[in-house]
């Protein structure tokens, strides 16, 4: 397996805070099944800033450590970028670092709202050659009160990656329900980690593949699996005709 979002760099930001948890991470990864990992620390966030150089060079560092261990996972460079107003300005430049350095780009969206520049930021992103790929929508509160923003978005052409552990229920009921609704509705083009550690943030992607193979097929779960391996060797990924997220309506009672 590839797992193309995760905190695995050791003491750059909220995952790993330490050489010894990044390799227990690693560990934990190999006996999931997962082969390849990329290091996807946060960037331009309001808390965090790793610079494309900076990513390369810790994960060149962590790679050197894990051959050292017999680790068999092996990191490739990434950001999570927090979306503003000047990111395609910033790629354009090689301030912002695609996966694995090549044309897909993880944007993040705050955990709030979608800010009102977003469609045309991602359009526009598109336009340059970029292929955005909007991380964990299933936990923006927007989004989850009106999914048809994002269903505007993925139509546009833009690719969503839900979080394993939102799939399996490890982030709420309510977060749960949205990431299988949004599987569905064709809303879903990848599964990845979003690992921070090896307790309360984990990898879960051995389990959520298992859970979309045994409620949405074989076909579906492969499909996710090859997006993986599109966006870290920058080829086409395999896309559905995405639809609308059906919400139960609310009905009235008059009296």
């Amino acid at each position: 397996m590839i797992d193309i979002h995760s905190h695995i760099l050791p003491d750059v930001d909220d995952g790993a805070s330490s050489l010894t948890e990044s390799l227990a991470m690693a560990k934990k990864a190999a006996d999931e099944g997962i082969r390849k990992i990329v290091a996807t620390p946060h960037h331009e966030n309001g808390s965090y800033v790793n610079t494309k150089n900076q990513v390369i060079a810790a994960v060149d560092y962590l790679n050197g450590q894990l051959q050292l261990e017999n680790i068999p996972v092996e990191i490739l460079p990434g950001q999570e970028t927090r979306i503003y107003g000047e990111m395609l300005q910033d790629l354009q430049a090689g301030k912002v670092l695609p996966v694995n350095d090549n044309n897909y780009v993880l944007v993040e969206l705050p955990t709030s709202h979608v800010p009102q520049y977003t469609t045309q930021l991602l359009f526009d992103m598109q336009l340059a050659g970029y292929k955005p790929i909007i991380v964990h929508p299933e936990r923006n509160h927007e989004i989850m009160e009106q999914p048809d923003k994002l269903y505007r978005m993925v139509k546009n052409g833009a690719l969503t990656q839900v979080t394993a552990a939102s799939l399996v229920g490890r982030s709420g009921k309510k977060v749960e329900k949205f990431a299988n609704q949004l599987l569905e509705a064709n809303l879903a083009h990848l599964l990845a980690s979003d690992a921070h550690d090896t307790k309360k943030r984990g990898f879960y992607l051995k389990v959520a593949y298992k859970k979309v193979k045994s409620d949405y097929g074989s076909d579906y779960m492969f499909q996710l699996m090859d997006n993986a391996e599109a966006v870290i060797t920058g080829s086409a990924a395999e896309r559905e005709i995405p639809e609308r997220v059906q919400k139960k309506r609310k009905w009235l009672v008059f009296r």
